[in-house]
């Protein structure tokens, strides 16, 4: 099929093309936790390159959990012209606009000064940067009934302001995925143990979700094809949820794979083994493919054209796009008048592997930020200076963040 065929979801809406801009955090709130002038600015952009569906990044459902500094929050109607205003500017070119909605669980930075919830007291293993996370605190049933509810009262929050969909972020370590994995997930209660249960939140959330919705408004899972971390959550587990959610209403699941600990999402593996340039996950996608009933995206280094193509005929049917969008916003345009792009960071080899990742991270945001002013990107930025601009801002918006929450 043509990447510029149109998908038919299981609730009657449809995508207009093939290419979804996949989710990458902007860490471009206002002082509120809402969504900015710059961040709707970013979004115009991306709308304007006519990819089919539109990802918000990480969207939290309380804004005492964050997964970094300015960050968009979504729990009540406080700010909800601004999210309209946002919702707006991603739809005015007819694309889906789809909310992430996120909890980062154990994966909380310490210096937001925040108590980090998670599944068990299991803190995150990342070397000399352990310290960099919060010390998490094992959730109590209180806990997770609210995070739920949080859940689902911010995707109905979404489709009042106006975005035409919500995905529910399972993956990358956060803390759906946290209940997943048996690394991080050691309770011995209803919502640990075998998967049946370690899935039984997942599983809460999207029917909670699919209840205060509408039948129209899109409910997609993010879900790690595996964690790539020994003794983790496997194909094998994602294949048996899929199973599972195959009997939920579900309209699209997206397919990654890794965390902070083994950042997969990147490229790298725990070890330290580097996974393929492009489209990385797609040998596991299309054997899981053929579990799933709902339409399967796959997000991991796509950047041309020729992979989207790849994509599609392996079976899947979306193929998401993340850095190539930000460096280049119209990739999506370029490629339906027939320009062979394909943008691309150089990479990066330093040997420690865990500054690599963050500095891979402040050189796609450096390229948002850009875009979020109305300039150009600039792939070509240094990654030793964006990766000191981005400790600098990220900094700066932190004390912010921490004079905001003790106001």
């Amino acid at each position: 099929m043509s990447p510029f065929q149109a998908l038919n979801l299981p609730n009657g809406q449809t995508i207009g093309n093939r290419i979804a801009k996949a989710a990458m955090e902007e860490n471009l709130a206002d002082g509120q936790q809402a969504p900015s002038q710059g961040l709707i600015r970013l979004y115009q952009a991306w709308a304007d390159g006519e990819a089919g569906l539109l990802l918000t990044g990480n969207v939290m459902i309380d804004r005492r959990a964050m997964t970094g500094p300015g960050g968009v929050a979504l729990e009540d109607q406080q700010h909800l012209e601004r999210f309209r205003q946002w919702a707006q500017a991603g739809r005015a070119k007819g694309a889906h606009f789809w909310v992430q909605l996120n909890h980062p669980g154990r994966q909380t930075m310490a210096n937001l000064g925040q108590q980090a919830l998670a599944p068990s007291a299991v803190a995150m293993d990342l070397g000399q940067f352990s310290k960099m996370f919060a010390e998490p605190r094992p959730m109590s049933e209180e806990d997770i009934v609210e995070v739920i509810r949080r859940f689902a009262n911010s995707a109905w929050l979404a489709e009042q302001a106006g975005f035409s969909g919500v995905q529910i972020h399972a993956a990358h370590g956060y803390l759906l995925s946290q209940f997943l994995s048996p690394l991080s997930n050691r309770r011995d209660d209803r919502w640990g143990g075998a998967l049946e249960n370690r899935a039984r939140l997942l599983l809460a959330v999207v029917k909670a979700v699919r209840e205060r919705v509408s039948p129209g408004f899109c409910v997609s899972v993010k879900l790690n094809s595996a964690d790539f971390q020994r003794g983790g959550f496997d194909a094998d587990d994602a294949r048996q949820v899929i199973e599972w959610l195959n009997e939920l209403p579900i309209d699209l699941l997206e397919l990654s794979g890794g965390s902070y600990e083994s950042p997969a999402m990147q490229g790298e593996v725990r070890d330290g083994r580097t996974l393929a340039r492009e489209a990385y996950f797609i040998d596991m996608a299309r054997d899981l493919a053929g579990v799933a009933r709902m339409p399967v995206m796959v997000t991991g280094g796509i950047r041309r054209l020729p992979v989207v193509q790849q994509v599609l005929d392996s079976g899947v049917a979306m193929a998401g796009i993340a850095t190539a969008l930000a460096l280049e916003p119209a990739l999506p345009r370029l490629w339906r008048a027939g320009q062979a792009a394909h943008p691309q960071l150089p990479p990066i080899r330093w040997k420690r592997k865990p500054l690599a990742s963050l500095a891979t991270m402040a050189m796609v945001r450096f390229q948002m930020q850009r875009l979020s002013r109305g300039r150009a990107p600039k792939p070509t930025v240094r990654p030793w200076l964006a990766l000191l601009l981005d400790q600098l801002y990220l900094a700066r918006r932190t004390r912010q963040y921490r004079r905001a929450m003790a106001g």
